[in-house]
């Protein structure tokens, strides 16, 4: 017999450690692992990593055989991995204790649910019964929403099957782990409990989000994509799909969020998983540097790492009988919280896979030490050590002096998983490669810049030849055959197909935009080649793509979105059709701005992207492909189902001439023109205006009104708005508008004088006999409508009275006729040939158009540790958005906090998104901001334009609303980066442009800069073109929250929660310019910390300090005979508006004053060797 090798007796070590430690306890008939013995629930997260190590095991058995049986044990212990995966899948798809059939369809329900939801009362939950597979606690018990356990499943599912193992068994189950990717891409804008289990850290059962879900989800759908459940032996139905945009917003996410962990976490240990094994999700080896040395620097002690700062989980000083933390109590556990031994087999790991020897030696020193040995010899890895209760006081003078006791679990089965393959990796056993056969462990390698393939198709021969004019050589869509274009939405109703399982009631992929590095590739089906335009060119979907600058904005974004983030074999292609849309209004020359771009196209180098112009047929070798073979013949059946249920926004008739041919015998060529069909509008319903008619309704009557009306027929209260934006576009002066800068005290707000109730006759709608509306009068007077205006008044009515889908007979009754909303649409569309901004975004209203990438610009937003407020100030009508939400709970939280004003709840969508594309390119302009309150933002707006102007509030109220998106997003700039703009004004159109900064020198007395004496005109002149600049910056800064740099850092440095406190007590002051002189008073009276004070007495009034400082002004003012009108004060806050308009600096600034204050306020508590006030 042949001796046994020292390698194969080692390997028999660890074989008994793994079968003593870990499978003793797996399981015979669900392959599920208890979290302990004395925890009898099989946690998902646990249940994964602490079979690694059996994975890992086995591997190394078939690698150092010696002999026959050693390859016995190898298939014996990668059965127990694969049975234990299975259970893991089991128990994902029965969530109940019934009948098998209602297990499936149950938990089937529930991940069908999620998907369009996010919701925590929709998820899988995260542990489960270990002898039955079925559910322990009820949805609301625990939570059980962690996006990183599902992850961390797919994950390993991924690399084990591409390691020869055969989890998955049949069609059913790659059909349910298809729906499981759809059910984490959307981790970046899902607030969830994380890998703790309590989300925000004074565990109240806050979900948030958390950058170690993002982060393992990202690692998911990477390793998942494209692979081959089936193995060696599948095929095309086995392979599962991702889509690269959501694995890009996943990274973007998560790059944006780290080193911190969530919003109540500075940083968390648990990161680890993400920045190393198994994830390896973060490609800039910076940030993975940074991250690591933030856990190293922070959590490391004597015997592991904390979880994160202020963790109370098993602390001496936690009270166990409660489950939620008081906000103080946090306190208690600093500097006391317990130490855990697994991350150090991360470390252990993380140096393996770097080749850092010294730090595999030195963590592989440190854990051995504090290991537990059994009375038989094995190494234990405890869950935790604490500090002994008696020695707590010790703990906190003098931190990590005090030796600590092992507590919790014994075995901790996730650590002693990962100390086992750190173990099998350190000693040679395994290669870094054999745990990791997809190849994480490289994604911080080298990326080679990418080269952006253009292709620019003219939508008709016309427009061809006018390109042809100015040297620009393109193809028609119809001269691309064999290769079919199509707009990105057909791809998201092809995706819809994707997971389609009818046995398991799963509908696919939720109906979702697709990103650009989704439609930048050629796509296969049914031997037939398909590429598909960019989303942000749909015009029919919003009305930013209306905007022909607005275009050539988002191309440049995505051109640079391109070639940062294309991670796919093969160059990314573009298609960029030329459309009438594209023409100058006389149509017989391409837009400006359009050929410019074009230009730069052609020189190769756009927006910080290479790119290269050329045809279609040129790019295919060199492009991306993907094979949909989801949608080959035997799924015919499911094709041509009725396509009601998605949306049928119109596309556009350019595209149907190059689609399939409606006599064709192919079922998808059918399918395809059934989708483009159902969405085209190819005959004109809408009767043509009738100039020079009486207007509909009365001059005294505003589109308010209209929606006073219809709030009360739909039984809604509908409050005066303090920030009401007309949406009456500058061409039609027949109506009266509202001052968008007349803003009530809130205090009126319970007063008739409030709102005056508006009934029907107000609006003098037609009656007939019994007294009620007579829509048959209203329908004629459609046809008579002088104005595009009164059209959509009409059927703004129609839309509310009688419903979308109310058939309006234009022909006469019994002829047939035409849906509200389709009329809605068509007139959607002629306002947005003509340009009238005000009315495209009054009929988006009325449609409740939303952008589709509304929710991840909020999550962009919030991942960048910014909170949001939607709605007009002050609260609580003003909204405040703390995580990300799914896409209708946000729009239903929009319109809400609108006061189903539907121009407020429309502009607030896309100043959100605007808010995102500044956020991702250019992030210093939010600087010190924590709260970005869009309500004050859009007031502020229609402010700049009145002061611009030199106008009314009612004005500057049309004038903001009739903005082109590209005029509207650059103001927005020019507000958040504080710079000086100049507005232009020809034929009707508003336009903004930058203008050199103005600088302000320091304050000096009122009666120097003007003329003393009663006359108010020169003291006037002087306000604006002399002393302007500091109130504005005051109300800009005020407006934006925007705080002086370090503010938030002098009183808690990194604590966020404290800083969003500080953040909610100024946003009770509705005046932005005081609560901007309050923050400056805040930073006066910081400098006293400085001074060596034991107290300056209880409650501090920090307005009481700012008018004395205004009272000390005012005193200075007085003395320098300085006019009333420079002695005015504002009667909402009694500051002098001079005051206001002071710069902070020089002898009569605001900080002069300001200090001044405060000296005198706190005199008494100064000690007496401090220096005395001057």
């Amino acid at each position: 017999m042949r001796s046994r090798s020292n390698s194969g007796v080692r390997l028999d070590g660890y074989a008994r450690l793994v079968q003593e430690t870990i499978l003793c306890h797996q399981n015979p008939v669900t392959g599920l692992l208890p979290a302990s013995v004395q925890k009898k629930d099989a946690w998902v997260r646990d249940n994964v990593y602490s079979v690694l190590a059996v994975w890992g095991l086995g591997m190394a058995y078939r690698k150092n055989a010696d002999r026959d049986e050693d390859k016995a044990k190898a298939y014996e212990l990668e059965q127990s991995v694969v049975k234990l995966m299975q259970g893991l899948l089991h128990c994902m798809i029965r969530q109940t204790k019934t009948t098998e059939l209602v297990h499936v369809l149950l938990q089937v329900a529930k991940v069908e649910k999620f998907k369009h939801t996010q919701s925590t009362k929709d998820c899988l939950h995260a542990k489960y019964d270990t002898p039955t597979c079925a559910t322990v606690v009820g949805d609301d018990q625990w939570g059980h929403l962690q996006v990183d356990a599902t992850s961390i499943y797919l994950l390993m599912l991924a690399q084990m099957t591409a390691s020869g193992l055969r989890i998955i068994s049949n069609l059913d189950e790659v059909a349910f782990i298809q729906n499981l990717v759809f059910y984490i891409e959307a981790a970046y804008k899902v607030a969830d409990y994380g890998m703790w289990e309590r989300g925000d850290k004074t565990n109240q059962g806050i979900p948030e989000l958390n950058g170690s879900s993002v982060g393992i989800a990202k690692a998911a759908l990477e390793a998942i994509d494209e692979l081959d459940l089936f193995g060696a032996h599948g095929g095309p139905k086995s392979v599962i799909h991702v889509l690269p945009d959501e694995v890009e917003h996943c990274q973007s996410i998560l790059c944006s969020m780290l080193p911190r962990a969530s919003t109540s976490k500075e940083i968390d240990a648990g990161l680890l998983s993400v920045i190393s094994f198994p994830s390896f999700a973060v490609e800039d080896a910076d940030l993975v540097a940074i991250t690591k040395s933030e856990i190293i620097s922070k959590l490391q002690g004597r015997y592991g790492c904390c979880r994160f700062i202020r963790d109370g989980y098993r602390c001496p000083k936690e009270d166990p009988s409660r489950l939620h933390y008081d906000p103080a109590e946090l306190k208690l556990f600093e500097n006391i919280e317990c130490e855990w031994p697994v991350f150090w087999t991360y470390l252990i790991l993380d140096g393996i896979f770097t080749g850092d020897h010294v730090q595999v030696q030195e963590y592989r020193e440190a854990l051995e030490g504090i290991l537990i040995r059994s009375k038989n010899g094995i190494k234990l890895v405890p869950e935790l050590y604490a500090v002994p209760r008696d020695k707590v006081e010790e703990e906190y003078s003098n931190p990590h002096s005090v030796d600590r006791v092992a507590m919790g679990q014994l075995p901790h089965m996730w650590g002693q998983s990962l100390y086992i393959l750190s173990c099998l990796l350190a000693e040679g056993f395994l290669a870094p490669g054999e745990i990791d056969p997809l190849n994480r462990r490289f994604s911080t390698n080298f990326k080679p810049d990418v080269v952006v393939q253009v292709c620019v198709l003219a939508e008709s021969e016309e427009i061809q030849e006018l390109l042809n004019d100015h040297g620009i050589k393109v193809q028609m869509m119809s001269e691309v055959l064999p290769i079919r274009v199509m707009p990105a939405r057909i791809l998201s109703h092809v995706y819809v197909r994707l997971g389609n399982c009818k046995k398991l009631n799963l509908s696919g992929r939720p109906y979702r935009h697709i990103g650009v590095l989704g439609t930048s590739k050629f796509y296969e089906i049914r031997n037939q080649s398909y590429i598909f335009t960019p989303q942000f060119l749909d015009q029919h979907h919003f009305y930013l793509a209306l905007d022909n600058q607005m275009i050539v904005e988002m191309l440049r974004t995505e051109l640079a979105y391109l070639s940062s983030c294309w991670r796919m074999t093969g160059r990314p292609t573009l298609t960029f059709p030329i459309t009438h849309s594209m023409l100058v209004e006389d149509g017989d020359t391409i837009d400006p701005c359009i050929l410019a771009t074009l230009r730069k196209l052609q020189d190769g180098y756009f927006g910080g992207a290479r790119v290269q112009m050329s045809d279609l047929s040129s790019f295919q070798t060199t492009s991306s492909h993907t094979r949909l073979s989801f949608l080959d013949e035997e799924n015919d059946d499911s094709l041509l189902e009725d396509e009601d249920e998605y949306d049928d926004e119109e596309y556009g008739e350019e595209y149907n001439t190059c689609g399939p041919s409606e006599s064709s015998k192919d079922m998808f060529d059918q399918y395809l023109t059934q989708l483009l069909h159902s969405t085209t509008t190819t005959k004109c319903h809408l009767p043509p205006i009738q100039r020079g008619q009486h207007h509909i309704f009365s001059a005294e009557h505003t589109t308010r009104d209209i929606l006073s009306l219809m709030a009360q027929v739909q039984g809604l209260n509908m409050p005066k708005s303090s920030m009401y934006l007309p949406v009456t576009p500058v061409l039609n002066k027949h109506r009266k508008s509202l001052n968008l800068l007349e803003v009530p005290h809130p205090q009126q707000g319970s007063h008739t004088k409030q709102h005056k109730p508006h009934s029907a006759p107000d609006l003098h709608l037609p009656r007939d006999s019994q007294g009620n509306t007579d829509f048959a009068v209203l329908v004629r007077q459609l046809k008579e409508c002088p104005t595009l205006q009164d059209q959509a008044d009409i059927l703004h009515i129609l839309y509310v009275m009688k419903g979308a889908d109310w058939p309006v007979e234009l022909s006469g009754p019994g002829q047939g006729g035409v849906s509200v909303r389709s009329l809605l649409e068509e007139l959607y569309v002629q306002a947005g040939a003509c340009k009238e901004w005000g009315l495209i975004r009054y009929i988006s209203g009325i449609l409740h158009k939303r952008v589709e990438v509304l929710a991840e610009a909020c999550t962009d937003l919030i991942s960048h540790h910014k909170q949001l407020t939607v709605g007009l100030p002050p609260e609580p009508r003003e909204r405040v958005i703390t995580v990300p939400l799914p896409p209708e709970e946000l729009n239903t939280l929009i319109y809400e906090a609108s006061g189903q004003d539907i121009s407020i709840a429309v502009l607030t969508q896309e100043i959100m998104v605007y808010l995102a594309m500044y956020m991702r390119s250019q992030p210093a302009l939010f600087g010190d901001m924590l709260r970005l309150r869009i309500g004050l933002i859009m007031q502020v707006m229609a402010t700049e334009l009145a002061r611009s102007l030199h106008c009314s509030g009612e004005e500057a109220s049309e004038s903001l609303m009739s903005l082109s998106p590209f005029g509207m997003k650059n103001l927005l700039h020019h507000i958040l980066s504080g710079k000086e703009f100049g507005v232009e004004r020809s034929r009707h159109i508003t336009s903004i442009c930058q203008m050199h900064e103005r600088c302000s020198s320091p304050s000096t007395p009122s009666g120097i800069l003007s003329p003393v004496g009663p006359g108010p005109g020169d003291g006037q002149l002087h306000w604006e073109e002399r002393q302007g600049q500091w109130l504005r910056r005051r109300r800009l800064d005020g407006a934006i929250n925007r705080v002086p740099m370090g503010f938030y850092q002098k009183m808690t440095a990194g604590e966020i929660k404290f800083a969003v406190q500080v953040e909610s007590v100024l946003n009770h002051v509705p005046q932005p310019e005081y609560r901007q002189l309050l923050v400056e008073t805040v930073m006066v009276l910081g400098l006293v910390a400085d001074v060596d004070v034991d107290s300056i007495g209880g409650i501090i009034i920090v307005d009481r300090i700012l008018h004395l400082a205004n009272d000390l002004f005012l005193s200075d003012q007085k003395s320098h005979n300085a006019s009333d009108y420079f002695l005015e004060k504002d009667p909402a806050t009694g500051i002098c508006n001079f005051f206001y308009d002071s710069a902070p600096s020089g002898s009569y600034g605001t900080m002069t004053y300001l200090s001044k204050a405060t000296i005198t306020y706190v005199q008494d508590f100064l000690p007496s060797t401090s220096c005395l006030m001057q």
